[in-house]
């Protein structure tokens, strides 16, 4: 144990650094009303049964791309979204970049783009009386993604 190297304290990675970027038909937002952002790559495993073995094989079978969030409610880009399809039927698909940057880590960048995102449901009107401010949940589906920078430890 004495020989492997201890990850420094410094290099956890500060949430509040990151960046969030939304591009829709060309248009980019700084989406710094996003408080929370995580998006997850589910791979489909299926099973694979083999002659001669009492257990099951296993083999991957494709992935599904989910993304969840909170933003402060103070923007009406989904909004607009929402509110287009609802009229047209027609829903953009549109990137979603988050990029991780903390100054005092050594680590570096990561960069994280979404693409072929889409919103699975919409916050459309709220209020609560007595809060501070308001938020709201949103998520979605993507269905591929980049990694254009990634961390680097030494």
């Amino acid at each position: 144990m004495a020989n492997n190297p201890i990850m420094n304290a410094m290099d956890a990675i500060y949430g509040s650094t990151a960046e969030c970027f939304i591009t829709i038909e060309g248009r980019r937002y700084n989406f710094m009303s996003m408080t929370e952002f995580e998006s997850k790559w589910e791979v489909n495993v299926k099973e694979v049964p083999i002659l001669g073995k009492v257990g099951m094989g296993h083999k991957s079978s494709g992935g599904k791309g989910t993304w969840s969030g909170k933003a402060h409610y103070n923007q009406s880009v989904f909004r607009e979204l929402a509110d287009n399809y609802q009229k047209t039927g027609y829903m953009p698909y549109f990137e979603i970049q988050v990029s991780n940057e903390d100054p005092s880590s050594a680590v570096g960048r990561q960069t994280i783009v979404h693409r072929g995102c889409l919103c699975d449901s919409f916050t459309l009107a709220k209020f609560q009386a007595g809060e501070d401010y308001l938020d709201e949940d949103l998520s979605g589906t993507f269905e591929s993604w980049d990694l254009p920078e990634k961390c680097e430890f030494s």
